[in-house]
């Protein structure tokens, strides 16, 4: 028999079956999340119920939350490690979500980040193109566009700005783990002095003493004296999946912290608060399958939500079609390719 789940068949002739896929998994509704004022925390922590859920039932470890709060009152960045899927990145949006610190600024790392990235961008050739256009024109406008409009402000840069209500922000730093050698090191100044310089605005501080520039929220913040210096400094966490060594000079500015897998309490939790308490006892063999892995073994968390909402919404599959479908996506990620 061939199962009905199937939305693509392969079988080259055009359909519109497409229309009976069933809502996405709650972590990958980007309907919901477009319209929250933090799209990402919302993916992250589900929608509003979800979100809700997941927060107040996520049972951190004692040494998760003393490492919080040591890090909030020593202010000093969380250095976060653990395989993936353990939820070091939703660590962030949880103490957001909790303390109400708004949006959390993320600063995603890949091998070609450097600390400008994160700091500021300065779009000078956009400024030239609108010179050589006011030129050729044939009239000189009678007022320029002012410098700070070319300028916009990154997570890290937006982090640091004077704080109006006295409350740090939160900022993400993903996978500092996947930049090439330098930028941790580049990131010791900043985090020890919680300011930087906008050499643009420098320049012409003399004349122009205060600047708008954009900010990574999209508003517009006024820089004093091409200077931006936190009154508040943030809260910082950097994420790493172990794959590098960090130098020590960055270690003992952080507050460092390891996320083990999640145990029996927070694994239930977790799938309760996405899939509904329901998922647990249908998808009881898939959760105890998960925890039974073999020592060392490394599978996300997030795999087992794949896998739960997968095998339970393919309406029709055989029981042979949901095994091998745990199969696929149960694999471990170490495993040999």
């Amino acid at each position: 028999m061939v199962s009905d789940w199937r939305i693509y068949r392969g079988a080259g002739r055009p359909h519109g079956e497409v229309r009976r896929l069933p809502p996405p998994p709650p972590w990958r509704d980007f309907s919901d999340a477009g319209e929250a004022d933090d799209g990402d925390a919302a993916r992250r922590l589900g929608v509003e119920r979800v979100r809700r859920a997941v927060v107040e039932n996520l049972f951190p470890r004692e040494e998760e939350i003393e490492a919080v709060n040591a890090a909030l009152y020593l202010r000093r960045p969380l250095l976060v490690t653990g395989n993936p899927g353990t939820g070091k990145s939703t660590l962030a949006h949880a103490v957001a979500h909790e303390l109400g610190l708004g949006r959390v600024l993320r600063w995603p790392i890949v091998s070609r980040t450097v600390l400008q990235d994160g700091l500021y961008h300065y779009d000078a050739i956009g400024r030239l193109q609108d010179v050589q256009l006011d030129r050729a024109g044939g009239e000189e406008p009678a007022v320029r566009p002012p410098i700070g409009s070319y300028i916009r402000l990154g997570p890290l840069g937006t982090s640091l700005l004077p704080s109006p209500d006295g409350l740090p922000r939160v900022l993400l730093v993903d996978e500092l783990d996947k930049s090439d050698i330098d930028l941790p090191s580049d990131l010791l100044n900043v985090l020890e002095e919680g300011e930087f310089t906008i050499r643009e605005l420098e320049r012409v501080a003399d004349r122009t003493p205060s600047t708008e520039v954009l900010s990574d929220d999209g508003g517009q913040v006024p820089v004093v004296g091409g200077r931006v210096r936190c009154t508040v400094f943030p809260f910082i966490v950097l994420t790493s999946n172990g794959e590098r060594d960090f130098p020590a000079a960055l270690l003992r500015r952080c507050v460092q912290l390891e996320l083990k897998p999640p145990g029996n309490e927070q694994l239930a939790a977790m799938v309760a608060a996405h899939l509904g308490e329901g998922a647990l006892e249908e998808g009881g063999d898939l959760v105890e399958r998960f925890l039974q892995r073999e020592p060392g073994q490394l599978v996300a968390t997030d795999q087992l939500l794949n896998a739960l909402y997968l095998t339970q919404r393919a309406p029709g599959a055989e029981r042979v079609t949901r095994n091998r479908l745990a199969d696929m996506l149960l694999r471990p990620l170490d495993e040999p390719r």
